[in-house]
């Protein structure tokens, strides 16, 4: 990162406080180090019609990417997020640092062709395919590390502990062997992921349990502990029977187990939440905690429909993230958010108050709650936030402009309007749609996709 300055100007942008006209924004060291408002275009400014802010994606499992389209056989029997799994599994055990680094690198290119400026990446891929620990214990976060240095993607890594197969401390099963620790490794990987991140700008770290069945009480605790202050992401009621394994292994629900036991506030990230009665709608809403919704994977797992009316009513807060990869698209996410609220009650419109712009809801809704689950000081285009900037491709946007929220509107829900340039950080990282290092980063992956295939 250097600390040479780039000023856009922007004919409309999407500010913390509205739309505003003319805008010059200048980016210094990753950081937005001046807004003005209402100025002329000077010489050396890149000129761009339309601008909004990057969104973070809070819910990535990078190396699934590998598997986009390749589970969607149905075998012999019903087919469920648990038969997926052990695909999954099956998967997970054939993927080497080399191949899982190339695998990420594509994800996150995509991500940022999307429009998103930065992921949280949900990394429980930990040892080699036996089971043992590599040499460098974070050797694999060390590969998420070079993947979003490679793409420019803002970072916040989140390992995962993952220590049991089930409620109450089960044994894991020899599928999830590349996952498992015990505190003292957890606790070194975390320190290995921590180094790995230090020479990648804008990086931060956070900590993951990856669910209530696959840590018990005590080791929940102790990561409450080794995270201090940061970010704390976890599953949570994605599936009706973890429901109710959860109810039989301890008579309360999942969320409602985990406000009971964990200090859970604004730096929490439940994922999914799927699977919620009323009060623990409102209970959770209360605690400021955002829920990371992956619609796109929530429905090609069967997951079910999240109550996002009921929890936005009462203040709570969102994020969107892909989750699986089966395909990364920001619009599609919240696109297929608000979709599947209109299928369930059938009615349209249904995420946005009377008058307002759906598109505008879901993304600044999007964004706030993004920002707040990957732990990033400031907010959108604002003095000190990061300098993640999305731009759409102004040849459409002509007679959208009188009302900009059309054009938020027109980019969700019609592919109307599209990305031209994402800066993340303050560095241009797509131009005219494509990711910079997109040909050499897609020849790796194709590479490793020949090699995972043929194993």
């Amino acid at each position: 990162m250097t600390d040479a300055t780039r000023t856009l100007h922007l004919g409309l942008a999407l500010m913390p406080d509205g739309w505003r006209g003319d805008v010059r924004l200048a980016m210094t060291s990753g950081a937005i180090s001046a807004i003005e408002i209402g100025a002329a275009a000077q010489a050396g400014d890149e000129r761009h019609a339309f601008a909004a802010p990057g969104l973070a994606n809070v819910h990535s499992h990078a190396f699934q990417r590998a598997m986009a389209g390749l589970a969607e056989r149905r075998g012999p029997g019903d087919d469920s997020f648990w038969s997926w799994r052990e695909a999954m599994y099956r998967f997970a055990l054939t993927m080497n640092p080399e191949q899982m680094e190339a695998v990420a690198a594509q994800a996150y290119l995509e991500m940022l062709e999307a429009g998103f400026t930065r992921v949280g990446e949900f990394h429980y891929l930990h040892h080699a395919p036996d089971g043992r620990p590599f040499d460098e214990v974070a050797e694999l976060s060390a590969r998420i590390a070079a993947a979003a240095a490679q793409t420019q993607i803002g970072l916040t890594l989140l390992p995962v502990f993952y220590a049991h197969s089930g409620f109450g401390g089960a044994p894991p099963n020899p599928a999830q062997r590349r996952f498992i620790c015990d505190l003292e490794r957890y606790a070194r990987i975390v320190e290995g992921a921590r180094r790995a991140l230090a020479s990648l700008p804008g990086a931060n770290l956070g900590l993951a349990p990856h669910s209530l069945r696959a840590v018990t009480p005590a080791e929940l605790t102790a990561i409450f502990d080794l995270a201090e202050t940061a970010p704390l992401h976890i599953h949570v009621a994605e599936q009706l029977a973890e429901v109710e394994a959860c109810l039989a292994w301890s008579g309360a629900r999942p969320v409602e187990y985990l406000l009971d036991h964990a200090p859970v506030d604004a730096r929490w990230c439940l994922v999914h939440a799927t699977h919620m009665t009323g009060e623990e709608t409102r209970r959770l809403a209360a605690s400021r905690a955002v829920v990371g919704l992956c619609p796109i994977t929530e429905a090609n797992l069967g997951d079910g429909v999240f109550d996002a009316p009921r929890f936005l009513d009462r203040g709570g807060q969102f994020a969107v993230g892909t989750d699986s990869n089966i395909q990364i698209a920001l619009t599609g996410e919240l696109r297929l958010l608000e979709y599947s609220q209109r299928l369930v009650r059938r009615a349209r419109n249904v995420l946005t108050q009377p008058n307002g712009s759906t598109g505008r809801a879901l993304f600044e809704g999007a964004r706030r709650g993004g920002s707040l689950a990957l732990g990033r000081a400031g907010s959108g285009l604002s003095l000190g936030a990061d300098a993640d900037v999305v731009t759409l491709r102004g040849d459409a946007l002509g007679w959208l402009s009188a009302d900009p929220d059309t054009v938020l509107d027109a980019w969700i829900f019609s592919g109307a309007a599209q990305v031209d340039c994402v800066y993340a950080q303050g560095r241009p990282v797509v131009q005219h749609g494509s990711h910079f290092a997109r040909e050499p980063i897609r020849a790796r992956f194709s590479r490793a996709m020949r090699q995972l295939l043929a194993t």
